[in-house]
């Protein structure tokens, strides 16, 4: 068996969680770049690590959450959920196994949340990845032509319900922003799946990875990390990370692709 050269450490946790938060800010700083900041953006650094992020008027909950409060910081979870009901959301607080992050989840039963739901994170070392059978069908997005391909994927792939304003939002910002590449992937010609790359610091977040319900089950998102995968180890980055539902299909996909569980963090909901 091939050696895994990326071992767990609490250095690994904190650049994972880093590139995680800066993606995550990039993606909604295009949202609050809009004229008027429509969509309400705000966000807070707090502590070492931690981000709150706001979207007042888009109720996803990945745009309105607190990430990356550790052990000592649970004294910032009451300023912050104020801070969230001022702005009339429903935040959430993702807990991450770290020593010490017991007294975060004391304070928030404390205040009324339990852990709703899970979700994993998963690393993978720099090694190629063998050829996916399906990595000719995907291609990387480089024209204004081709984004459109991408978004339509992209809202078919997430259910997105107004489709042409998302599209109207992220076109002028999406293709050729700093840090990210956008693949689609392709079934009989037609677009069919799509996913983003972002590197940062050597790091590498597969990220956004979703696929037409019509044309599930037929290889492309396995090909899109694959070309994801090899782009990345082309740049140079010291390990690639990227994050799933516990044990759902995209979890399996990235185990094919070499990808180890890193840790399992707990989302944190009010009752």
């Amino acid at each position: 068996m091939p050696k895994f050269d990326v071992l767990p450490s609490a250095d690994l946790i904190d650049r994972t969680l880093r590139i995680e938060n800066n993606y995550t800010i990039s993606r909604i700083q295009v949202l609050g770049s809009l004229p008027g900041n429509p969509v309400g953006i705000e966000f807070r650094h707090i502590g070492q690590a931690a981000v709150a992020m706001m979207a007042k008027h888009f109720p996803n909950p990945n745009f309105n959450k607190v990430v990356g409060l550790r052990g000592g910081e649970e004294g910032e979870i009451a300023p912050l959920l104020a801070w969230c009901r001022d702005g009339g959301v429903k935040p959430r607080f993702d807990i991450l196994p770290r020593e010490g992050d017991s007294e975060l989840c004391h304070e928030l039963t404390r205040l009324g949340f339990f852990p709703s739901e899970f979700h994993t994170s998963l690393v993978r070392d720099a090694a190629p990845m063998p050829q996916a059978a399906r990595s000719g069908d995907v291609e990387q997005v480089t024209s204004p032509n081709v984004l459109e391909e991408f978004l339509d994927a992209y809202c078919a792939g997430w259910a997105v319900p107004d489709c042409e304003g998302f599209k109207r939002n992220v076109r002028p910002s999406w293709l050729g922003r700093e840090g990210w590449s956008l693949f689609l992937a392709r079934e009989g010609g037609r677009p069919a799946a799509s996913a983003i790359l972002y590197v940062e610091d050597k790091v590498a977040y597969l990220a956004d990875a979703s696929c037409d319900p019509a044309f599930r089950r037929r290889g492309l998102q396995l090909a899109l990390l694959e070309r994801r995968i090899n782009e990345a180890i082309a740049l140079g980055v010291d390990f690639i990370c990227s994050g799933a539902a516990f044990q759902s299909g995209s979890h399996r996909n990235m185990e094919r692709a070499g990808m180890r569980v890193q840790f399992v963090r707990s989302i944190w909901t009010e009752r």
